[in-house]
């Protein structure tokens, strides 16, 4: 214990970890505990909640429905940049963290508490997640990292000190694994994942059917975009919540967003990560559907060699940083004539666009037909080709 903090908001879920990190910051710091749990779509029962923590030992417990914001302000703006970490991961939880961060620290702020504590492990990326949007949000706060400071060597102590205690988490000894969900996806690690060359276990999925086991007929989908953001699923406009329910729902009856890889971790290691992502994985096939006919190829080429770069960012945890806002500012910029429709067919596992469409398309079929046109001068090719050969021809040759 480095500084004597009197309040501290806790990000609290309700499970081993939180539970036992509450009660062991009341032992430790002799101190008061907020604890704060936000609702961005997990799927999990939040109704009691508030009353756990409480009896726990917490002083107050504040229970926030963030799922609107968190699709409108925080997936949305990811998915008009088309933002993928490593080829495979459309970035569930590192969005996740820092809406919760967030709100923590205007919790903080309403409630006079003068410290901020996250449960997240000494060698994962959510440390670095929360802690950097606590710098950028509240640099004058204490921030104390239990895992980091205590003498627990993992959760079997875990669980023996809640049973010292008298802490009621009984479900999370049944499972080999963790497990985190939201509104866009549902992840899985540790356990019986450490071992990358093991297949996981089909029962460990807790969204998607299947593949083989999903319908046999596909499922033919309409989705709209305005501004490259969705807004309508076959012809029905929703809320950003609603849509990702929707398309959620639709995505994992098919058995769709299915992914197992392993990520470099930005704390620097290798990690396997299970993901199920159904409706992100239809909207961003959709998007890019839409992209296709409606972007300008220049525009394209610049905003698809950054995506990197601003999918790292939202992965290490910089989305309160100074380069992130310039980047999204970008992004959105090049998502200006991104409207129109995509329709696909979702089926076993996979996604297929079948058409596109946009009333502000800069696709003309009179151009690109191969059939007679008095629009395009073939003949014009040849120049373009010996200027573009220019530099080839006065290349030095390889010997």
């Amino acid at each position: 214990m480095s500084k004597k903090v009197k309040k501290v908001v806790l990000a609290y879920s309700g499970g081993l970890d939180t539970s036992v990190i509450l009660r062991w910051l009341i032992r430790t710091y002799d101190c008061e505990v907020v604890a704060f749990c936000a609702d961005i779509g997990q799927r999990e029962e939040l109704s009691g909640i508030r009353e756990n923590a409480l009896a726990t030992g917490a002083s107050d417990a504040v229970v926030l429905d963030l799922k609107e914001e968190f699709a409108r302000e925080y997936i949305f703006p990811a998915f008009r940049a088309n933002a993928l970490y490593e080829g495979s991961y459309l970035l569930g939880t590192s969005l996740a963290r820092p809406i919760i961060a967030k709100h923590q620290v205007e919790v903080a702020k309403e409630t006079g508490a003068d410290a901020l504590t996250h449960g997240a492990t000494g060698k994962g990326n959510d440390q670095v997640r929360f802690e950097l949007a606590y710098h950028a949000l509240a640099p004058g706060l204490t921030i104390i990292a239990p895992w980091r400071e205590w003498s627990f060597g993992g959760r079997k102590e875990l669980l023996k000190f809640a049973k010292e205690e008298g802490l009621e988490v009984p479900e999370i000894a049944q499972k080999d694994y963790s497990t985190d969900g939201n509104l866009l996806h549902i992840s899985y690690e540790g356990g019986i994942l450490e071992d990358p060359s093991r297949e996981p276990d089909p029962e460990m999925f807790q969204w998607t059917a299947d593949p083989e086991d999903a319908p046999d007929e596909p499922t033919v989908l309409e989705i709209e975009f305005e501004g490259g953001d969705p807004v309508a699923v076959n012809g029905e406009r929703l809320s950003p919540a609603g849509l990702m329910a929707r398309v959620n729902e639709i995505g994992a009856a098919n058995g769709v967003g299915r992914v197992d890889m392993v990520e470099n971790r930005f704390v620097g290691m290798k990690s396997r990560g299970v993901y199920e992502t159904p409706g992100g994985t239809i909207l961003r096939a959709a998007h890019s559907a839409v992209e296709s006919i409606t972007m300008d190829r220049e525009v394209m080429l610049i905003r698809d060699s950054l995506v990197p770069r601003y999918s790292q960012l939202i992965y290490s945890g910089f989305w309160f940083s100074p380069e992130m806002r310039l980047l999204q500012a970008m992004m959105d910029e090049a998502q200006k004539n991104v409207w129109g429709k995509a329709r696909l067919k979702v089926y076993k596992g996979g996604v297929w666009v079948l058409g596109r469409s946009s009333p502000r398309s800069l696709y003309s079929q009179d151009i690109s037909t191969f059939e007679a046109e008095d629009v395009y001068d073939q003949a014009d090719a040849t120049g373009f080709i010996r200027l573009n050969a220019l530099r080839l021809k006065l290349r030095v040759p390889e010997e």
